[in-house]
């Protein structure tokens, strides 16, 4: 496919070039109602210190302040507002037929820091912004320049009525922040966009196949010779082809069941394709506007050649989302689902079951369901595990341990994670407790879990993007240890922020990361990340039955799972291991 790609771009290098003229909806019209633009300097902010940015508000004729109006950001927005382009006249005539809500446009400008003089080097902040796949621009946005066109107009805070667009860096630079803040952009149109391996952008059309999807609408546009050349036709840049890369972005989005749109016109890195669709584009976006963006299933899942090995959807639905389970008692610090279904949450001062308070007691940081029956617990600042029978009773399993995070086997051994010790301890069934993992390379040990058949241990490093897996002896001793897990990480931080593991009865491995939930294969690879229940972090999961939980903050989520979780009463024998 790629190579035919190719070769098609190559064989209309030049030759293929179309007029891309500017239509109607590009141009004045007598009796169409105009918006006004006002031109305003936003004062430098938080998030780029010291950097100022040229900013102007079109305001439709149709504006009525009584009612929240939707809006849409254009990025570089001094482009969207010249005479190639001519936003405002197109929305103009696109409000005034309907084609699309009477709604309030942002235009920014990249920052650029003033220099101290005459003599020294300004510092321009477009490619710092836009080219930026981590959520800084999106948080800019939300804390900085929304709230402050928010101070002179009624704007929505429906994010189904927000759209945001830009043009080559720009259209990253739109694309991460509907892709990181889905809660604040739903529509996003992309032109000419930079896909490739400059920061790290190119890495999307694998993150969007193996992430779940999210309520975003997105147009594509790109052009065949867009940096390419007739010596050239496989790119004259080092980042790589802008046609293809574009390419796989759509069929990313497609494979995943966004709602999509690609235009591959003739043109180069420039504006006369995108300006000229520009009506047409906008209107696609806006579509049956007020209807809400959902998330939907792709059209081929379950189909001939639906592969379901690894597949979002092979282990959730669209139509079951994260579920709120009970009410908030303070920050959760340990989560336990028990064989007879009861949900057992910990706080800094009691815990409780089913929502009901249970016991009251101070520090536990982590829940264990038993295969007898009980509810086991750490409680660092005393060095002891603990057990609680289903009425409440009490017992001292073991002391002198610190464990931020603990599993049970069936046979009722237990393994720990010691933090401070960069070490895991293992408590047999008769009560002893002995080191047995102490690996320097894992900096923070904060989890602990079982493979299915619980054969393995595996152990989370906060601190690191592997996570370890060790064959677990018939002592209950760990060897043969390797950095197995490979978790995908956030661009806003350097650690993964594993949390949590559990498994499901597949042998699949699910890691509570800052990205999400990563599930990864009997192999060690990653194969999805499942949505978190909130923005925040996840600070405890589990499964329990057909039910994946996790606590994010003082609050219980669950969500149906088309594979069961295993437990310490569970013993799964997982199908072959895939190559």
């Amino acid at each position: 496919m790629k190579q035919l790609l190719v070769l098609l771009f190559s064989s209309c290098l030049m030759s293929c070039a179309q007029d891309y003229s500017l239509g109607p909806d590009s141009q004045e019209h007598a009796g169409i109602p105009k918006g006004t633009v006002t031109r305003h300097v936003l004062a430098p902010g938080k998030t780029y210190q010291g950097v100022p940015h040229n900013y102007a508000v079109y305001v439709p004729a149709q504006y009525n302040g009584s009612k929240p109006a939707p809006y849409m950001v254009f990025l570089d927005g001094s482009g969207a507002l010249g005479p190639q382009q001519r936003v405002p006249t197109v929305l103009d005539n696109l409000i005034a037929r309907g084609d699309v809500p009477a709604m309030i446009g942002i235009f920014i400008d990249p920052g650029v820091l003033p220099a101290l003089n005459d003599k020294a080097q300004i510092r321009a902040n477009r490619i710092f912004e836009y080219d930026n796949i981590s959520p800084t621009f999106s948080t800019f946005l939300e804390t900085e320049m929304i709230p402050e066109v928010a101070k002179s107009f009624n704007l929505s805070k429906d994010p189904n009525d927000h759209a945001i667009e830009g043009v080559s860096t720009g259209a990253v630079g739109a694309f991460v922040a509907a892709w990181e803040r889905p809660d604040m952009f739903r529509r996003v149109l992309s032109f000419i966009g930079t896909f490739v391996s400059m920061k790290g952008a190119e890495t999307f059309p694998a993150t969007i196949r193996r992430t779940e999807p999210k309520p975003i609408r997105v147009f594509l546009q790109a052009g065949k010779n867009d940096h390419l050349g007739e010596g050239q036709p496989f790119g004259v840049f080092y980042g790589g082809s802008w046609p293809l890369n574009n390419q796989q972005m759509y069929e990313a989005l497609q494979f995943s069941g966004y709602d999509v749109k690609f235009d591959l016109g003739t043109e180069a890195h420039n504006m006369k394709h995108g300006a000229a669709i520009m009506p047409e584009a906008l209107k696609w976006l806006w579509r049956d506007y007020p209807k809400a963006i959902e998330v939907h299933e792709p059209a081929a899942l379950g189909k001939k050649d639906w592969e379901v090995r690894g597949q979002v959807w092979t282990v959730v639905s669209a139509a079951k989302p994260w579920e709120k389970v009970g009410t908030e008692h303070g920050p959760v610090t340990g989560l336990a689902v028990a064989q007879d279904g009861r949900v057992y949450t910990a706080t800094s001062s009691a815990i409780f079951a089913n929502d009901k308070p249970f016991k009251t007691i101070a520090g536990i940081t982590a829940l264990r369901a038993g295969a007898d029956g009980r509810i086991y617990g750490s409680q660092p600042a005393s060095k002891r595990i603990l057990s609680w029978s289903a009425t409440g009773d009490e017992k001292v399993v073991a002391s002198g341990v610190t464990a931020a995070d603990l599993v049970l086997t069936a046979k009722g051994g237990i393994y720990y994670a010691d933090t401070a010790a960069h070490a895991v301890g293992y408590i047999d069934p008769a009560g002893k407790s002995r080191t047995v993992v102490t690996n320097p390379v894992q900096t923070m040990i904060t989890s602990v879990g079982l493979s299915a058949d619980q054969s393995l241990l595996i152990v989370g490093d906060q601190d690191r993007r592997f996570q370890w897996s060790y064959q677990i002896q018939p002592d209950g001793g760990v060897a043969n240890g390797e950095p197995f897990f490979r978790v995908d990480l956030s661009e806003a931080s350097p650690t993964s922020e594993v949390r949590a593991i559990a498994a499901d009865a597949i042998g699949q491995i699910y890691f509570a990361t800052a990205l999400g939930i990563q599930y990864c294969e009997q192999n060690g690879r990653c194969a999805a990340v499942l949505s978190k229940p909130s923005r925040e972090a996840v600070s405890a999961m589990t499964f329990g039955g057909s039910y994946l939980y996790a606590a994010v903050s003082g609050q219980v989520y669950r969500r149906a799972v088309k594979i069961p979780g295993t437990s310490a009463w569970s013993v799964v024998t997982p199908p072959k291991p895939p190559l």
